[in-house]
This record gives C-alpha cells, structure tokens and sequence, in this order.
C-alpha cells in the first residue's frame, strides 16, 4: 500500500513567504494524482515536502501509513522525475537507467533484467547503447522516466516533465505517459501549471492556488462544476465566462438580467438573490442568427476559426463572454447575434468572495 497523506503541511521561506499553506490531501493507493496551478503557488515545495527534499515547518506527510516527514528521502520509497532530464551525458542510455540500481550494489543480473524491463515499458530497447547527445528530447525523457521506475519506487513523483517538449511531442508522449503509469499502477503524484495535462492525464486534479489547496476532484468534475471563480478561470479553453447579473424570482420562474436583457429560467439555488456571477462554459452557449424564444440579444465582436468550430467572442450589454460554433455559421464581426445558455449548466457564484454558490 502506497496512500499519501499530508497532514496540516505547512512551508514558509524568509519567515513571511507562505508557499504551502496548511494543505490536507490523501493520495489513494495507485492513484494518478495532477497538482495544479500557476507559477508560484506551491505546488513544486508541496512535491518536494513529500520527496523529502524539503522539511514543513507544521504537518505530517505519510507514505502507506508510515509517518516519513523526518526521513531522508532516501528512505522513502520514492523517485522522482524532473523537469530538466538531468541524463548523465557521458553514460549510455543502460547506464543512465541502470545508475540508481548501481549505487544501491544491486546484482549484474539483477541491473540487466530490470534495466531492459523499464527500457521496454518506455520504448528504448533499441536505444540503450546510445549516449544522451544521439537522443531527442523526447527520448532523454524517457530516460528519465525509466531511470525512475526500474527503481520499483512506491511514489512516483513528476515535476512538470513534458514542459520542455514541442507541442507535437508533447502530445505523444503525454498518452505515453498515461498508458505507462496505467502499467505499473504506482501512486503517481504530477505537477503542472498546463490544464490540458491536468485533464487528461489524472485521476483527480487538486487544484492550487496561493499555497492551498481551492478544489480536489475528478477532471470533468472540476471541469464542470468549478468551486471557485478562480478554479473557473483557470481551467478551461477558453477559460469558463463569467457574467455579472441579478436575479429575482416571479411566478414559480427566475430572472437574471444582465444589463439590459434579461434570462428567464426554471430555477435558482434558494442562497442567490441580488447580484450574482453567473457562469458559463463557451459550449454550453448556442448561437443564433435570428431572434429565438428563451435567448438574449448580443453583438458578434470577434470570430475565431478553429478547424472543429468557431470561437466567437460575443457582447452582452458592456460584458463579454465567448462561446463556441459550428463551423458553417454565419458569424461577423459587429453584426447581430442571439444566444441560448443551457440552463443547468449555468453555476452561480457570489461577487465577493468568488465561491460558487450551492443548491439549497
């Protein structure tokens, strides 16, 4: 059993940068878990707090239910993989794989058997007597990965690893990566600030910001029903819209006006009443050329042609929001349009505190 859980962690730098900010989180056994957030929100101290690379000043950090926060990391049970390949240039792709496994004076066979099953799993069986100079980016990655798992660590560990690639590799070796993991079924824990990484490589995201901890869940969970404004905007492309409203109910209905025009709908969490933010994800929007029952009124401002549809950049009164089309449809720039939210796909939050407001 591999469970990570993390205790209250808390890490301040120079006494008043708190980096990680009394974090509670449980990693399942085998569980795929992404860390993510911007640049500078604690997400890689948190990783290395658990790597033991570095120490909390409050809180526990516990690997398959063995309090480890005063380990060194040898004595963890983990490996990790960083965002430089950090490949040995002078040592063949064997050797670079095969180093960890060395130091620990494993036997000749021993190294050979479990440096050619990771090589194998990661597609560099053709390749282990190259040196790092003759690989591409995308195969020093691998290395690196390799080098990491032929150690049968309990954590696996990985900090940002595909943010040096091109797109295209990127793409590859991110289903790659994900087939990889499936494979050994060792609890993973992945730090990125990229979305697209985030959804489609975990089990569940918990999404950081500021040294805490805003949302964990599944991807489309967190995709869907984002808790915060933050969380909202962060994640998703485009980011999810939000518009500044007020509601009031009449006759069984509910009405949010935005500026001028006005949606009326079925329903609305019994908490909102006022001034409310009112969010929407751009294909949740449909697009109408010509007035329709139950749509507001907008003015096209931009279009963007994407290939699979079109991004159109729409004007709500003086809000914008975008929203996505088919690609046949007759979008211009300042030119009418009319559009027709899904209404339970509409999520609420209040204007001060950012927080989604909850049914009930």
């Amino acid at each position: 059993m591999a469970e990570i859980r993390l205790e209250g962690i808390t890490k301040v730098f120079d006494k008043k940068v708190r980096a990680v900010d009394d974090v509670d989180l449980t990693v399942a056994d085998q569980e795929f878990m992404v860390l993510l957030g911007p640049s500078g929100c604690g997400k890689t101290t948190l990783m290395r707090m658990i790597a033991g690379l570095e120490y909390p000043e409050h809180g526990r950090v516990l690997i398959g239910g063995r309090d480890v926060t005063d380990l060194p990391p040898r004595k963890r049970r983990i490996a990790m993989v960083f965002q430089s390949y950090a490949v040995f240039p002078h040592l063949t792709v064997f050797e670079n794989i095969a180093f960890g496994l060395r130091m620990q004076r494993t036997p000749k066979a021993e190294v050979t058997r479990r440096v050619e099953g990771a090589a194998d799993l990661v597609q560099l069986t053709p390749y282990l007597g190259r040196y790092s100079a003759q690989l591409s980016g995308g195969q020093r990655q691998r290395v690196a990965v390799a080098r990491a798992i032929v150690m049968n660590p309990a954590v696996l560990l990985m900090d940002e690893p595909l943010s040096n690639l091109d797109a295209l590799l990127r793409l590859t070796f991110r289903a790659e990566l994900k087939r990889l993991v499936a494979e050994l079924k060792t609890t993973t824990i992945y730090v990125t600030h990229d979305q697209v990484e985030a959804m489609s490589l975990g089990d569940r995201v918990a999404v950081m910001r500021e040294g805490k901890v805003v949302q964990v869940g599944t991807p489309m969970a967190v995709y869907d029903r984002p808790a915060t404004q933050f969380v909202g905007s962060f994640i998703g492309s485009p980011p999810m819209n939000f518009l500044r409203g007020r509601t009031e109910r009449e006759n069984g209905y509910a009405r949010v006006h935005l500026g001028a025009e006005a949606l009326t709908i079925p329903a609305l969490p019994a908490r909102t009443d006022g001034e409310v933010l009112v969010g929407i994800r751009a294909e949740n929007v449909v697009a109408e050329a010509t007035p329709t029952p139950g749509a507001i009124a907008a003015r096209t401002e931009v279009v963007e042609p994407l290939g699979s549809h079109l991004l159109v950049t729409a004007i709500v009164g003086d809000q914008r929001l975008k929203i996505q089309a088919r690609t046949d449809f007759p979008a211009q720039p300042d030119t009418p349009l009319w559009l027709r939210p899904e209404p339970d796909k509409l999520r609420w939050y209040d204007p001060a505190t950012g927080q989604e407001i909850a049914a009930g």
